[in-house]
């Protein structure tokens, strides 16, 4: 059985290029797609439909678990361990704000960086289009769409003729 391509990679001259392929290859039916581009492209994303990142919730779960540890991480250690300096409560919580300040930064900040990692597939030492001969100029002055081979519809053949239609200068082969 031969071995399925990651995908089919065709390079386009220009933006509008490159927008105007994305939405034909939506209407044809493709749906595992994927765009390289230098720099962001106004309405790519909802065709390409990126999901909405996520990475304020889990800041936001993040600082209140950072907060939470703080609290009772502090109020452990006062009821383990009670001063009774100057007249103060046992539970101070005006006492506990500022290690409860930092640990809820620090909890989120961490949360976030570890969700951003894991949304984006990082560290990803090896990604198959980076072995296509034309790619580095997706960094210089180039457009990249690449139709997946998990698509339902990819077919090596048609999936090159459609590109090609579409207008790409040109068409290349991305194996896994």
């Amino acid at each position: 059985m031969a071995e399925r391509l990651y995908g089919m990679l065709g390079e386009f001259d220009s933006p509008e290029g490159l927008l105007a392929a994305a939405r034909q290859a939506r209407a044809a039916g493709y749906r595992e797609l994927d765009a390289f581009t230098p720099f962001p492209i106004d309405g790519l994303a909802p065709i390409l439909r990126i999901p909405r990142p996520w990475i304020s919730v889990v800041g936001l779960i993040g600082a209140f678990s950072g907060a939470g540890a703080a609290l009772l991480m502090q109020m452990f250690t006062n009821y383990d361990y009670p001063l009774n300096v100057g007249g103060r409560p046992l539970y101070a919580l005006s006492a506990f704000a500022v290690v409860m300040f930092e640990l809820t930064i620090l909890f989120s900040a961490l949360a976030m960086l570890v969700a951003t990692l894991w949304q984006n597939g990082l560290p990803r030492l090896n990604y198959p289009v980076f072995a296509a001969s034309r790619f580095h100029l997706a960094s210089k002055d180039r457009f990249f769409l690449c139709v997946k081979g998990q698509d339902p519809m990819f077919d090596d053949q048609g999936t090159a003729a459609f590109l090609t239609d579409a207008g790409a200068a040109s068409v290349e082969r991305v194996p896994p």
